[in-house]
């Protein structure tokens, strides 16, 4: 069985490179994976291009990478938001890049990803600058655009509990965008709070795979 465990924090994010493109779950302060941000910071990656439902609260999570200068470009839903205060002002300031996807196309795009699909049909966004540089088709009279699939090069996920072979659950709302991130990266690391004997997890329950999870790193 390969060995996915992360003896430290520092070994968890050692794969990260600069200018990668990283997916980090979370909803606000759910499900937000603050452990391998913080590694993040502290190996003082530059130049990455970060995908998430927003842009930062406070100065926690996204805000911390944007704060910390690791950020280049985001891509979220939600950048504006009252609490996205540190976003907002490099934004203005034109120290990093945007690019806003509506919040079902966003989960759609790296559902795509993860299923090896190539891109669907929405309408949202149609008529809108959203929609400006893609192909727009007509289906029963309906106008639709064609989204591509959006892939990362590393995801960062926080789960509830883990088993040696790296089969995820997660608590509550706290599962959000972190399964649909763990299928759409080439690597994933995932965040836990804690590790469970192999066996103990009810197959039933097992919300990511193992299969897409290539290493971990236990918070307790």
């Amino acid at each position: 069985m390969k060995k996915k465990k992360a003896a430290t924090l520092e070994e968890a994010v050692s794969h990260l490179r600069d200018g990668a493109t990283v997916l980090i779950g979370g909803f606000g302060y759910g499900g937000v994976p603050e452990h391998l941000i913080e590694g993040i910071c502290g190996r003082g990656l530059r130049n990455l291009t970060i995908v998430n439902n927003n842009a930062g609260t406070g100065h926690t999570g996204i805000a911390r990478l944007l704060e910390e200068g690791c950020v280049g470009k985001i891509i979220c839903s939600f950048p504006f938001a009252a609490e996205s205060v540190v976003f907002k002002d490099m934004y203005e300031a034109g120290k990093v890049d945007l690019e806003v996807v509506p919040q079902g196309t966003l989960a759609e795009r790296m559902r795509n990803a993860g299923a090896g699909l190539g891109g669907f049909l929405t309408p949202t966004g149609v008529g809108t600058e959203i929609a400006e540089g893609k192909a727009e088709l007509t289906v029963d009279g309906k106008r639709y655009i064609m989204e591509k699939p959006l892939r990362g090069d590393f995801a960062l996920v926080k789960a509830f509990k883990v088993d040696p072979r790296g089969n995820l659950v997660y608590r509550k709302g706290a599962r959000n965008f972190n399964p649909v991130m763990a299928m759409a990266a080439d690597f994933t690391i995932a965040e836990v709070r804690e590790e469970v004997p192999l066996g103990a997890l009810d197959p039933e329950v097992i919300v990511t795979p193992s299969v897409y999870v290539d290493c971990y790193y236990v918070t307790g």
